[in-house]
């Protein structure tokens, strides 16, 4: 089936796992969860497959082995499409994200190289301006405190160097836009959009 958007009774699922984040809520709403969250991420991720990437959604079970968080459910559904896009769908809305969450060492070893170069750094620079232009918000993830060892503590994109992981951010507050097969074009525009810094650390940092 094509992509129509997430019916209401998706938002009010994750509005009642987030109050009753238990067995016997999921088991009870586990139809409710399938058609109406899961199965509009397969039709919204088959539509962009083509463009941005082979999707993988992910499990909605937790990892609690090591949290002191023992809730056993994700209250959010999210995919990735390729190694640069990423989707979420919660009771608060559509969020999209693009770019490299967290860098390997040989990655980060090649992103602080092209930050600190004056050519590539620049250019970096430069997309993350238009895009902080167009409302897309920039994150810098696991960043240090100082700067990285073999750089100056002045370097002008020292922030820069400081990230260990670097993407882009849009969300969309729910309403009945949400319900629509047009909730697919946000995040198709929010892709290509983040396209420049996605090529910008493909080139530079790797896949």
């Amino acid at each position: 089936m094509a992509f129509g958007g997430w019916p209401a009774e998706a938002v009010e699922f994750y509005e009642g796992l987030e109050t009753d984040n238990s067995k016997s809520y999921w088991t009870s709403h586990k139809a409710v969860y399938e058609d109406a969250v899961l199965r509009p991420m397969q039709e919204l991720t088959e539509l962009l497959a083509a463009e941005f990437g082979e999707p993988k959604i992910f499990r909605p079970y937790r990892d609690i082995r090591f949290s002191a968080d023992k809730t056993p459910y994700k209250t959010h559904i999210g995919a990735v499409l390729g190694h640069t896009s990423y989707v979420q769908f919660s009771a608060d809305g559509l969020g999209a994200g693009a770019g490299m969450w967290h860098l390997e060492p040989g990655q980060l070893t090649r992103y602080r190289a092209a930050v600190a170069a004056d050519g590539t750094g620049a250019d970096l620079e430069a997309i993350i301006a238009e895009l902080e232009k167009a409302g897309v918000e920039i994150h810098g993830h696991e960043s240090l405190k100082s700067a990285p060892r073999g750089y100056p503590p002045d370097h002008p994109r020292i922030g820069l160097l400081r990230h260990k992981g670097l993407t882009t951010w849009q969300h969309w507050e729910p309403g009945p836009w949400l319900e629509e097969s047009s909730a697919a074009d946000k995040v198709t525009s929010f892709f290509r959009t983040s396209a420049a810094v996605c090529s910008w650390l493909t080139s530079h940092v790797g896949s």
